[in-house]
């Protein structure tokens, strides 16, 4: 391999070193990754380029002096640019010890897009230098031709599971490393010194590309029977932890007691209801979350798939909004402005510290739309989650069942008498305790078993708390996997925001069905909630089109609809389940199998070629000649047959023209000298034997056009040489 080759080969490595540091972007996002990157794949390349010059008689500075000295390179370019941040703090040492031992179990735990922290990032930095360091030690050492990539290929299998869960896609740098391994492979097995270097890269170049651009194309359509192997299933997730020293639902008394006081502003184009805390675990007493917040830089886990919603983004300011709870609409996909952590079952938000007034964030969130259609076919869901959604636990230190899950039963029953589907007696709950009850901010507060047996037996009055906390008792005693939401609806326009005061919290239960997730249903009577402020603001048009929905999901459905067919909705639901056809599978292994063979056809007499260019003066001169029979088979030459130097020259005279046979006759004598001769050629006679079958390979392309040429190399015996 020549020198220049070599130096050629570094710069190929440290482009496939920094595409596979890009492999990141799906963790941290392709700003952070691309600075990272560029400087850890070309910083060592350049090092390892320079170590590798003739120190004496040839031979490359050892081994050992540039592990030394790509160490020491490391940390000084590592302590100036990605721990930067820590070197002005004083906690460099500390940052990096962290961020080599612990930085990939952090991302592990963490939603991605990871935040950009230098401790994290420097894994990235670690990874790819070293993968760029090996990989120009071994270009530059060994003779092998695809060595140099395993080390870069090393960063692809940590930067895909970590990856895994994270936006965007990897298919674009994997077709590009694809195209960059084609192109170091074919530097690497180029001709000799006397040979010029451009040849390899002639041919290979463009067929390098072509196999990327079908990597590409062919990748999103390349069958996978399993989902991708995701790490984070086997590291242990944070416990639930209790974000708030206080609940959001045994603050709502208190907030109703003072109804102007304004919690947070909103800057959007449509108002939407705002949630707080989800609450799905009941203990007989309290209320609580089982949430298991995780870290994140912006992005949230998207939730079930909603057949209809619409996105919002809202500009959200604190004011005296008290504890860690972040409000947003469901669901948040994105939070910018302030770090957060997320549950990615419900979605819900807590900051690290308790809320500051003043505090800024912007959310981006993907509101789910149902109408009476969608709830007409719903049925309740069983999987885990509702079940669990369903316990009626008897209390702590209890020891015998309560006597008022027996009146709840009963109570729900006849709430529900008549039902005929579970979104029927979700709404006709709903609806029978908006008229049971009254609506009364002064009611004393709890939510227990005795406070809820009080509510509706005797007191028939209170605050959100109550009416949605008896909601979720009642509908957990006839089957309705149920849990409570606290958050707020409307608000007070002031210029172009929405003051939402502490007036407008709101408490509503939610009920799983299967398909459509958790729906919120509405026990509050008509009159609660409502301002006399002329200004004041709607709770949002999709809780008003789902709250009517409910209301004709509550009364009794008299048969099909006009023009509908019993069976038929579930029959269009089915159709998107079906198993994708197996000719589908098969018409794509045939195109691959086609799309192979036509790549392999015309690689194949390309990749002889280099062969015969290569090795001792006679074998070059060999192989021109077998060269040139090859070119004269496209016009008709019989390669089953031996013939002469003579005759050959004569068949290419007949058939391509008098300049063929003067090629041919001086290429032939060149042959037959190689052969015979007692001293062997030098390299000059092997380069003229390669002029004239270069030559003669020109003249029949002229006569017999390059579409006949292109034909027969699609033939089998094309793979072969024969």
């Amino acid at each position: 391999m020549t020198t220049a080759a070599r130096y050629v080969s570094l710069a190929v490595t440290a482009a496939l070193a920094a595409v596979a540091g890009l492999a990141f972007h799906r963790v941290f996002g392709y700003g952070p990754v691309v600075p990272v990157a560029a400087v850890a794949a070309v910083v060592p390349t350049l090092l390892a380029g320079l170590l590798s010059g003739p120190r004496r008689k040839g031979r490359p500075w050892p081994l050992w002096l540039s592990l030394v000295l790509t160490l020491a390179a490391w940390a000084g370019t590592c302590a100036l640019t990605v721990l930067r941040p820590a070197l002005s703090a004083g906690t460099l040492p500390r940052t990096l010890r962290d961020g080599v031992l612990s930085g990939w179990k952090e991302i592990l735990t963490t939603l991605l897009p990871a935040p950009a922290e230098p401790r994290l990032l420097v894994l990235v930095h670690v990874l790819v230098w070293l993968a760029a360091f090996g990989a120009a030690e071994a270009a530059l050492r060994t003779s092998q031709r695809a060595l140099p990539c395993v080390p870069v290929l090393a960063v692809w299998t940590v930067a895909l599971p970590l990856g895994v869960d994270g936006p965007g896609t990897n298919v674009p740098l994997a077709a590009v490393t694809v195209v960059l391994i084609a192109v170091l492979v074919l530097v690497r097995s180029g001709e000799s010194d006397a040979g010029p270097a451009w040849r390899p890269l002639a041919l290979g170049v463009p067929c390098a590309a072509a196999l990327g651009v079908l990597a590409y194309l062919v990748a999103p359509v390349v069958p996978v029977g399993a989902d991708p192997y995701d790490p984070r299933e086997q590291v242990q997730a944070p416990p639930p932890q209790q974000r708030d020293g206080v609940s959001p639902l045994d603050r709502v008394g208190g907030w109703l007691l003072r109804p102007d006081q304004v919690m947070f502003t909103v800057e959007s184009d449509r108002a939407e209801i705002e949630r707080l805390a989800v609450l799905d675990a009941f203990d007989g007493v309290t209320w609580s979350s089982t949430a298991r917040f995780v870290p994140t830089g912006s992005r949230v886990p998207e939730g079930p798939e909603r057949r209809r919603s619409h996105t919002t983004t809202q500009r959200i300011t604190v004011r005296d909004l008290p504890g860690v709870w972040v409000p947003a609409p469901d669901r948040p996909r994105r939070v910018e402005g302030m770090p957060v952590v997320a549950d990615p079952a419900a979605g819900t938000l807590a900051a690290a510290e308790p809320l500051a007034p003043g505090r800024s964030y912007t959310v981006t969130s993907v509101v789910p739309e149902w109408t009476a259609e969608d709830l007409e076919d719903a049925r309740v869901a069983r999987d885990a989650e509702a079940r669990a959604a369903l316990e009626l636990p008897w209390g702590p230190g209890a020891t015998s069942e309560p006597v008022q899950l027996d009146e709840f039963e009963r109570f729900a029953a006849a709430a529900t008498r008549g039902a005929t589907s579970g979104v029927q007696k979700a709404a006709m709950l709903a609806e029978y305790l908006k008229r049971y009850a009254r609506y009364d901010v002064t009611a004393a507060p709890g939510h227990g078993y005795r406070h809820i047996d009080y509510f509706l037996a005797e007191g028939r009055r209170g605050t959100p708390e109550h009416f949605a906390a008896a909601y979720a008792l009642l509908a957990r005693s006839v089957g309705l996997p149920c849990r409570l939401v606290v958050g707020f609806a409307g608000g007070k326009r002031a210029g172009g925001t929405v003051q939402v005061r502490a007036g407008d919290v709101m408490v509503w239960p939610e009920v799983k069905f299967e398909e459509l997730g958790w729906v919120r249903f509405n026990p509050l009577p008509d009159n609660a909630r409502r301002s006399e402020d002329s200004d004041a603001v709607a709770a949002g048009e999709s809780a008003q089109r789902l709250e009517q929905a409910q209301k004709n999901a509550a009364s009794p459905r008299q048969g099909p609809g006009p023009g509908e067919e019993p069976g038929k909705r579930a029959a269009v639901t089915a159709a998107p389940d079906e198993p994708t056809p197996w000719w589908v599978f098969a018409s794509v292994a045939g195109a691959a199998l086609v799309l192979a063979y036509v790549l392999a056809a015309l690689l194949a007499p390309a990749l002889r070629g280099r062969r015969r260019r290569a090795g001792p003066p006679a074998e070059r001169i060999a192989g021109a000649w077998r060269q040139a029979l090859d070119h004269l088979a496209d016009v008709g030459l019989d390669a089953s047959r031996t013939l002469t130097a003579q005759e050959v020259a004569r068949f290419g005279a007949s058939n391509v023209g008098a300049d063929a046979h003067g090629e041919l006759d001086a290429l032939g004598d060149l042959a037959d000298r190689a052969g015979s001769a007692s001293s062997p050629p030098d390299a000059a006679a092997a380069d003229r034997a390669w002029r004239h079958a270069d030559a003669v390979g020109r003249l029949v392309t002229a006569k017999a056009g390059r579409p006949r040429r292109l034909r027969r190399r699609l033939r089998p015996r094309s793979l072969t040489g024969r």
